[in-house]
């Protein structure tokens, strides 16, 4: 692993696993993704994930225009990298999920490394009125499908996005297998170093959650890239602050935000994803690590930079 030598914070702002019904404070509207994405970058996040949703009824959606909506908003009031899904969100084609990326041509997209069970079904059980009726049935189909990532379908993207616009990744592994599947296409030299890693833990159908679930992964990606990769980390629910704070602590960079966890601590819904960014930035400058400035960013990621973006 690359040690960096400050600790780059992302915040994942709305993402597309949670729905309206679990928290009022869930970002939907562009205004409202707008307004989280700057409170979080003030706070101390350098990179912002981003997600789509319609307005009307808070459901993900990959519609480029919202994107470009929210995106230039953005980028007028912070000088944080924006960093586009092209997961999308549960039934997306890859052609929807590309939308977002063709449209912005950003710095950084993610890129799930595998198809796997995407589990959010039991989730369902523990709420009875539901805002919007298409959530309910959105987390309960997770049971019988999958999101698919297949080896044709990461290429594409590799080729479509990385290799036409100068996109760099946050290559997302929900699993052993995924680091694998990541050291294929270097091996195949479609991609060149530093790699940026999300080893992603506490999903169900990915890896789990525990401290030896992750010194695995980090042992695992170490053999694989060496020296070629930076790491960070992102932990579901209640997991996150733990092993994001674990994981800085061994040198690696931190991902929090709604999109992860709804909570700011045990029972405490989170009002905004500033609180949660504030909070991992506080423990971080106790511990006597640095936070990385979007510049500071942008030269340990290696991106081309926010002139060369399309919005």
């Amino acid at each position: 692993m690359k040690k960096s030598p400050k600790v780059v914070i992302t915040c994942a702002v709305t993402g597309s696993i949670h729905t309206p019904t679990m928290s009022p404070y869930l970002p939907i509207t562009p205004s409202e993704i707008v307004d989280a994405a700057v409170g979080a970058a003030e706070a101390g996040a350098s990179v912002i994930h981003l997600h789509a949703r319609d307005p009307e009824t808070g459901k993900p959606t990959p519609d480029p225009k919202l994107f470009m909506d929210f995106l230039p908003r953005i980028k007028q009031q912070t000088d944080a990298v924006m960093n586009i899904s092209t997961g999308g969100g549960l039934k997306m084609t890859l052609e929807e999920r590309l939308e977002a990326a063709h449209a912005s041509k950003p710095e950084l997209c993610s890129l799930n490394m595998g198809s796997m069970n995407f589990a959010l079904h039991h989730i369902a059980p523990k709420y009875t009125d539901w805002k919007y009726d298409w959530e309910k049935g959105y987390l309960e189909d997770t049971k019988k499908g999958i999101v698919s990532n297949t080896f044709e379908q990461i290429e594409r993207i590799i080729v479509e996005v990385g290799q036409a616009y100068g996109t760099k990744f946050e290559f997302e592994c929900y699993d052993v297998s995924h680091l694998y599947t990541l050291a294929h296409f270097l091996d195949r030299k479609l991609l060149k170093p530093p790699l940026f890693v999300q080893t992603i833990f506490g999903l169900l159908g990915g890896i789990g959650a525990d401290p030896e679930d992750m010194m695995h992964m980090r042992r695992t990606a170490d053999r694989l890239f060496g020296d070629d990769y930076l790491w960070s980390i992102l932990a579901a629910g209640k997991h996150q602050i733990n092993l994001c704070t674990m994981g800085a602590i061994m040198g690696g960079n931190v991902r929090v935000g709604l999109e992860d966890s709804l909570y700011v601590g045990k029972g405490t819904l989170a009002k905004s994803n500033a609180e949660q960014v504030a909070k991992i930035k506080r423990i971080l400058n106790e511990l006597s690590l640095e936070i990385a400035t979007p510049d500071e960013a942008r030269q340990l990621l290696d991106l081309k930079g926010a002139n060369e973006v399309g919005f």
